[in-house]
């Protein structure tokens, strides 16, 4: 049995041009790996669809823009030309005139190509989308590697032309992004107590990541954030939220603090509306939070403090293998630091570490345990003193049920950075390219990857 596949063009009028075959499927029996159309088929008869398509495409409209549009006259022909487009369904080939421009005006040149103004690109946008959201999740090369597979793409696609591709839309988007400014505080108090009342509290918490680094050894900080609202849903006492989430190389990003403004303001945040803050107290991370809001809160997260604690906790055990007491006694003023940092008690905690610090000091004949305990005791506590103003009674805020660590946003760095940049991958990074792969990543996971393409492509996915 075979079957034949036919596609016929049919102008505005009505008018039908002859069918033409696109392909062929011959078929002598059933089976299981016979049944319907094979993947090399169904990848040969898009590619046919979609060249037949393109061709009348483009020359139905090249004959609509034959004519002057001031005079009427049909321009006249100077030369043809070939050029190829990148398409989903395959590379399309097509015949590109050079008409001269009437002399009816002046015009600085005297001829033109119509297809190069209306096809600036050699790639469509619905190609293009695709290798930015498939190789935000994977790696380039196996971005290129399964749009070959799946689809009937240009054979010689391969993992640098879509990385080129992804680093030009991002470089776009970045160009459209607001210039900095040192404060994003508008308006006046009078006028933040007219506006309508806020959907709920928004909290925003920072964190840092490590990828590494190209042509050098180490690594640099990926800074990953989420900002999440929460609204009431069905009455009062149901509660939702929506989350959106950002990212940027502290070292590259001129443009951090309006970065972050702008997904505050997708979530529609409002001069009156209550924004919290939480990090791990690093200066780089606050200074991005400064002057953001009229009534921000700034919190020094809970999570980043205990950890700190348990760290020092787990070195603990190493003096109490050499000196009982001593390693109970440590332990246990510890643990009163970490009590009284629970409640807001800032000078009490530090009273405790200095006094098991003196404690240490006080040891002769130092053991390598209990100088590694020293040391990371100094260093913590340099830590709570810098960040002093920033440690609220986390005890009371816990039990009115308001966010006190940014544990939520270690799962979005895993998120944003890890499953993209993860050392896994055996692949180094520039600054420029992690950040803008960090941007289309983004974009992705907050689902305005195709809003962001609909702005430059009016047309681009519209819906029927």
């Amino acid at each position: 049995m075979k079957f034949k596949v036919q596609i016929v063009s049919v102008t505005d009028e009505g008018q039908e041009d002859p069918a033409e075959v696109v392909i062929e499927v011959e078929r002598t029996g059933l089976s299981a790996e016979t049944l319907g159309l094979m993947l090399a088929e169904s990848k040969k008869l898009l590619a046919g669809v979609q060249g037949f398509i393109v061709e009348h495409q483009a020359e139905a409209w090249l004959e609509l823009q034959r004519p002057c549009p001031d005079c009427g006259r049909r321009r006249a022909t100077k030369g043809m030309s070939q050029v190829g487009v990148r398409t989903v369904f395959g590379k399309v080939t097509l015949t590109s005139p050079r008409w001269l421009h009437c002399r009816c005006r002046p015009q600085p040149h005297k001829t033109f190509r119509p297809l190069a103004r209306i096809l600036p690109e050699r790639s469509t946008p619905e190609l293009l989308f695709l290798e930015t959201k498939l190789s935000s999740v994977v790696s380039y090369g196996a971005t290129a590697s399964l749009l070959r597979e799946i689809l009937p793409v240009d054979e010689k696609l391969s993992a640098v032309t879509v990385r080129n591709h992804l680093m030009r839309m991002t470089e776009w988007a970045e160009a459209e992004l607001g210039e900095e400014r040192a404060c994003f505080i508008e308006g006046c108090p009078r006028d933040w107590a007219d506006l309508p009342t806020p959907d709920g509290p928004v909290t925003v918490g920072l964190d840092g990541g490590y990828v590494r680094a190209a042509h050098s050894r180490g690594c640099f900080e990926v800074i990953a954030g989420k900002a999440v609202l929460s609204f009431a849903r069905d009455g009062p006492e149901s509660t939702a939220s929506r989350a959106k989430r950002l990212g940027f190389v502290q070292t590259y990003d001129t443009k951090p603090k309006r970065r972050l403004w702008e997904l505050l303001r997708s979530l529609g945040l409002q001069s009156n509306q209550e924004l919290v803050f939480l990090s791990d107290g690093g200066e780089d991370i606050r200074g991005v939070q400064e002057l953001l809001h009229p009534g921000a809160e700034h919190w020094l997260d809970w999570f980043h403090v205990t950890m700190r604690i348990t760290v020092l906790r787990q070195q603990t055990k190493s003096v109490a293998a050499e000196n009982a007491d001593l390693g109970r006694d440590t332990d246990r003023l510890l643990e009163k630091a970490k009590h009284y940092l629970w409640h807001g008690n800032v000078f009490q905690a530090l009273e405790h570490m200095q006094l098991l610090e003196d404690d240490l000091e006080c040891v002769d004949n130092k053991t390598p345990a209990i100088k590694k305990v020293l040391a990371g005791l100094l260093e913590f506590r340099t830590y709570i003193e810098n960040n002093s103003g920033l440690i609220p009674n986390y005890g009371e805020r816990y039990r009115q049920g308001e966010t006190i660590s940014t544990a939520f946003v270690e799962s979005k760095v895993n998120q944003v950075v890890s499953k993209r940049m993860s050392k896994k991958q055996q692949m180094r990074w520039t600054p420029r390219g992690a950040h803008l792969l960090l941007q289309a990543r983004t974009k992705v996971l907050n689902g305005s990857l195709e809003e962001t393409f609909r702005g430059w492509y009016p047309d681009f996915r519209r819906a029927a």
